[in-house]
């Protein structure tokens, strides 16, 4: 396999070819150390505050789309064939302000100042997709956005009024987007990047065939695709994580589709490239696919990633589980299938052998009389960590109930159906009474533990509170329900 020590990208006007990237720098400390580029801020270094937001461009398909995401966790090996763009890009002749800019000086959007950049990207990526945003989307947007001067009323009306300032159509990464796809195509050699710096490795194999070669030959090596987590480890725990093999740029796993029967999920596909597909064929999904932590971690993040860290907090391993999905692990030429459910063995330990990964993530489609829900409980509404997760998946034909899958995150070691519980609905009559009675059967499945997110017996009377609101919900009270959403 052909490879190049090099990593090659844009950013803003220029263009970039780096050598001396070691596997855990970051996006953010290059901007501000290397380039002087200093409007994108360090606030949390987590991913969580949005200060250092800034733009993404990819190919996907052919197209070039651009995305928030978080500088400060964006580690440099993955901006290969990339296009980066930071806040200062948005200057125009002679320092005019751009619209976004514009926007927020004329509805005193800024306080402080030091939010705003991430605030302006923010608005800028949604504003080039939705030129006249409703506030929902605006506030969508802005989840993964935090400021503690100014209260959000401000950037909210800045939002709606960028297009009194200007048009998509005249901006710059609209009037360039042929030159900067024609400059990112040149940049798609097929090669294998292979980045040594002092005693660190990176590799970005040069597709999925050469990922399972790379695997075999480094076993050891630290999987990285869209690194929400993996960038804690470098920025809290001071991690040395290499070797590293990076996933995010491989289209093969970055596919998603309509199949037959059932939804093909490549393992790197990103939270916010699943969610059309998959809040189309389950509707319930969408309320809770935007609780999903902030915009530019549903950009970055991926479902495979998700899936493969194992966390009992997963927001999609219960969704997953109770919609009866399955996995394919890969290593070398040979793969296995198993329900997504078997692949949590114990807390930080998955069914996963040295050299293999995993490749897709297989969705049945819905069959006709299921009821689906799904539910987040956290202590923030947005951008948060559950303290329990749970999924619905119950079918009723002549108002009796065939089949139960039901799961919880955050009531065990790992995501886990509600087996006892399942049990105790099958074949009862679609009634409160008989959901009632199945959330007793959740002590037989769950002893939950108290941690500083809630305590045991919290979690377990929220978790039979879930059936009665599941019940609801189908029984023609979602209105009312609804406003308790939480």
């Amino acid at each position: 396999m052909h490879s190049r020590p090099n990593i090659r990208f844009l950013l803003n006007g220029r263009d970039i070819s780096l050598d001396d990237v070691g596997a855990s720098d970051t996006l953010l400390d290059y901007l501000r150390l290397e380039r002087r580029l200093t409007g994108t801020k360090e606030g949390c270094a987590e991913g969580d505050c949005g200060a250092c937001t800034v733009l993404v461009g990819r190919l996907q398909d052919g197209s070039l789309r651009y995305e928030a995401v978080n500088a400060c966790i964006r580690l440099m090996a993955s901006l290969d064939g990339c296009h980066v763009v930071s806040v200062e890009y948005l200057s125009g002749p002679h320092g005019k302000l751009h619209p976004v800019q514009q926007a927020m000086v004329e509805h005193h959007g800024s306080q402080c100042g030091f939010c705003t950049p991430g605030f302006i990207m923010s608005l800028y990526a949604l504003w080039m997709q939705k030129p006249d945003p409703s506030e929902d989307e605006i506030e969508t947007a802005l989840q993964g956005n935090l400021c503690r001067c100014t209260g959000y009323a401000p950037i909210i009306r800045a939002a709606k009024a960028i297009t009194e300032h200007g048009s998509p159509a005249e901006d710059a990464l609209t009037m360039e987007r042929d030159d900067i796809t024609t400059r990112l195509s040149a940049l798609q050699d097929g090669k294998r990047v292979d980045l040594r710096k002092d005693n660190s490795r990176a590799i970005l194999p040069a597709n999925t065939d050469d990922l399972a070669q790379v695997l075999l030959e480094t076993p050891d090596a630290t999987m990285v695709a869209g690194a929400t987590d993996v960038g804690l480890w470098v920025t809290k725990f001071l991690k040395d994580i290499s070797p590293v093999v990076f996933l995010n740029h491989l289209e093969e796993l970055r596919k998603i589709e309509r199949r037959d029967d059932h939804i093909h999920i490549g393992a790197g596909v990103s939270y916010s490239d699943a969610e059309a597909i998959l809040c189309d064929e389950y509707p319930h999904l969408r309320a809770f696919w935007d609780r999903i932590a902030g915009w530019q971690i549903r950009n970055m993040g991926t479902i495979g990633g998700n899936i493969a860290n194992g966390s009992p907090i997963g927001d999609t391993p219960p969704v997953l589980i109770a919609l009866g999905a399955e996995i394919t692990l890969r290593r070398g030429d040979a793969r296995r299938t198993l329900p997504i459910e078997d692949f949590f063995v114990d807390y930080g330990k998955q069914d996963l052998v040295p050299g293999e990964f995993l490749e897709t993530i297989r969705v049945p489609r819905p069959g006709p009389d299921a009821r689906h829900s799904a539910y987040k409980i956290s202590k923030r509404r947005d951008e948060d960590i559950s303290s329990v997760c749970a999924a619905f998946n119950v079918t009723v034909q002549n108002g009796t109930i065939q089949s139960a899958r039901i799961a919880f995150g955050g009531m065990a070691a790992t995501p886990k159906r509600a087996a006892s519980a399942e049990q105790a609905l099958v074949g009862q009559t679609w009634a409160e009474a008989s959901l009632t009675a199945a959330a007793e059967a959740l002590a037989q499945d769950f002893s939950p533990l108290t941690d500083w997110r809630a305590s045991a017996v919290y979690r377990m009377q929220v978790s039979k509170n879930l059936f009665r609101r599941f019940y609801a919900e189908h029984s023609g009270a979602t209105s009312d329900v609804q406003l308790v959403r939480g």
